[in-house]
This record gives structure tokens, C-alpha cells and sequence, in this order.
């Protein structure tokens, strides 16, 4: 493959004497040091160290160095067992205005939208808001070409989805009638949108781009 230019960063092998920093140093000391004398990227190191084999000493690991605890700092400001917190039962009022610009019980954001209303996703698709049920959106926002097919036809079965025929999708509500739409099975879709199913040149063009795109990280992997 011809190297694109721009694409990929400048190559930097790793040369024999960094190789022997790593495996005298690093068993004993902090990586970030290391990676700091060898001008490497961090992450860089720790690849390469586990590349080799190489693991940090127990002795290393039971250091201050290696920024662990031994179980006993600040053992002396811990809450022992049994203790009452000191504002156990307390209520705390921040005073001022603040209960006037509190959330009342069951009360919503002042965007919060109507049922019934309707706005288009990021896609594109126009949904209408179905209820104020709490959690995800789509508890709340389904897709209108969806609810005109339940209208007519009932609930989705299982592993199928409602979507536009060929040639028929539209934002426009007036637009978005039964015969627009259709319920197709999961398998199906999928088989729709495989890219066998685009123009050759087209085909050929996604699956380049895939081999290059697995070639530039498997570069870029290895120099690392």
C-alpha cells in the first residue's frame, strides 16, 4: 500500500538501546519517567513493556513510588464502625429564593413538550410525542410512519420494524399514510441495506476503503 501523506505520523522504531532502557528500568521504576527519558508517549511504553514480558516488582509495587496504599493511610479520619454521623437527622435549607425556583412535585422543564406534539430526530423522521413517561426518549417520541402503520395493522410483531417503502419516505404528516409504509422483519432490513445490493463501483469502493482503513491501523499498531 502506498503511504498516504498525512495520514499516517512519521515512523519511530523502537531502537535496541530504548529496548534496553525498558527491560533494565522498567521492573523498577515509574513508566511515566521512563517514557519521559526515551521521548515516548506513555501508553507507547507500557505496550512495548508488556510486548516484552516485563512486570513491575513487588518490591516496586510496595513502594511510595507506585502511588498504591498499604491499607493504612488516613486511617486515623476514617468514620469507625458504628459512628453517627454528626448531621444525622438535620435538614438543611439553603435559604433565600432558592424554594422558589425549586422543581415542584410532578412539575417538568419549561421546554417540555405537549402529547400529541411532534418534532424530527436527528435522521430526520418525524415522531410525535406519545406520552410523559420518565427515562429514554423513545419511551416517549415513536415515529409517525410507525403509528400510522399500528393504526391499521396492530402492534409490530417481534424482530420486525415498520419503515417507508422505496421511494416514499417524507417528513410531511399529510404525506405519511398506510400505503407509505410497511413492516418488514429484522432479517429482511438488513438484507436491504447490505451493500451487495448498491451498484458495483459503489460496492467496490466501500470494500477498498475498509482493506485501507485496516491497513493504516495495523501500522499504526505496530509502530507503537
Amino acid at each position: 500500500m502506498t503511504k498516504s501523506k498525512g495520514i499516517l505520523p512519521p515512523r519511530k522504531p523502537w531502537a535496541e538501546s530504548e529496548i534496553d532502557t525498558i527491560k533494565a528500568r522498567y521492573p523498577h521504576e515509574k513508566t511515566a519517567d521512563i517514557a519521559a527519558a526515551l521521548g515516548r508517549p506513555l501508553e507507547h511504553v507500557y505496550r512495548r513493556a508488556a510486548r516484552l514480558g516485563l512486570h513491575k516488582t513487588p518490591e516496586f509495587l510496595a513502594s511510595p513510588a507506585a502511588g498504591r496504599t498499604n491499607g493504612r493511610q488516613g486511617i486515623g479520619t476514617r468514620f469507625a464502625k458504628g459512628l453517627t454521623p454528626w448531621n444525622k437527622g438535620t435538614h438543611f435549607d439553603s435559604g433565600g429564593r432558592s424554594a422558589e425556583t425549586r422543581f415542584k412535585p410532578g412539575q417538568g422543564p419549561h421546554n417540555t413538550l405537549p402529547i400529541g406534539s411532534y418534532r424530527l430526530d436527528k435522521d430526520g423522521t418525524l415522531q410525535r410525542k406519545i406520552n410523559n413517561d420518565k427515562g429514554n426518549n423513545s419511551k416517549r417520541w415513536r415515529g409517525v410512519h410507525e403509528l400510522v402503520w399500528v393504526a391499521e395493522h396492530g402492534p409490530v410483531p417481534p424482530k420486525h420494524i415498520v419503515i417507508f417503502k422505496p421511494g416514499r419516505r417524507t417528513s410531511v404528516l399529510a404525506e405519511i399514510t398506510p400505503d407509505t409504509v410497511e413492516c418488514i422483519s429484522l432479517a429482511e432490513n438488513m438484507k436491504r441495506n447490505t451493500r451487495h445490493n448498491l451498484p458495483k463501483e459503489l460496492s467496490d469502493l466501500i470494500q477498498l476503503r475498509g482493506a485501507i482503513t485496516r491497513q493504516i491501523n495495523k501500522r499504526i499498531k505496530n509502530e507503537q
